[in-house]
């Protein structure tokens, strides 16, 4: 099946889907053993939770200012899903999630508020190409997050 007969199966028009735009919003998906545990994780490192969208199996939170969704399922939900087994975090890294800082003393005060709520550390804050300054933490899920503070001003040219 091609392109334009895909959409028209699913559709009934090709030339009217393609008006609009592929993509509105992301949505970040991940799976986690303990719904409660995670949403007391997120919430104690400063992240919004949007109880609204949020229930006994599935923690929503909203970050940044661009409000990206990221929504925390319970694995057999999140296997339903995705028609597949999740990832073990312990042996190995499924995706590395990054967000910005707007200083390095809040890279330094969210490194101490994951290490109170129990995340792992894997890289202390440090440099990094003389031009960031960041660290990298596990949830309790093991999920790989980086938070980074870029100082553009000592970007080399």
């Amino acid at each position: 099946m091609n392109r334009n007969s895909f959409f028209a199966h699913f559709t009934g028009n090709f030339l009217e889907k393609e008006k609009y735009i592929m993509t509105k919003e992301i949505w970040l998906n991940l799976p986690v053993k303990d719904v409660n545990t995670t949403k007391e994780f997120f919430g104690r490192i400063g992240f919004t939770p949007n109880e609204q969208q949020s229930n006994d199996g599935m923690a929503c939170f909203t970050v940044g200012e661009k409000k990206i969704t990221v929504l925390f399922f319970a694995e057999d939900t999140f296997k339903g899903f995705t028609k597949s087994e999740t990832s073990d975090t312990k042996t190995g890294a499924e995706v590395l999630i990054s967000f910005d800082a707007e200083s390095r003393e809040e890279i330094d005060e969210t490194a101490g508020k994951v290490f109170d709520a129990g995340g792992t550390i894997f890289s202390e804050p440090a440099e990094i190409q003389g031009w960031m300054y960041g660290f990298g933490f596990a949830d309790p899920d093991g999920h790989r997050w980086n938070m980074v503070y870029m100082d553009f001003n000592k970007l080399p040219k």
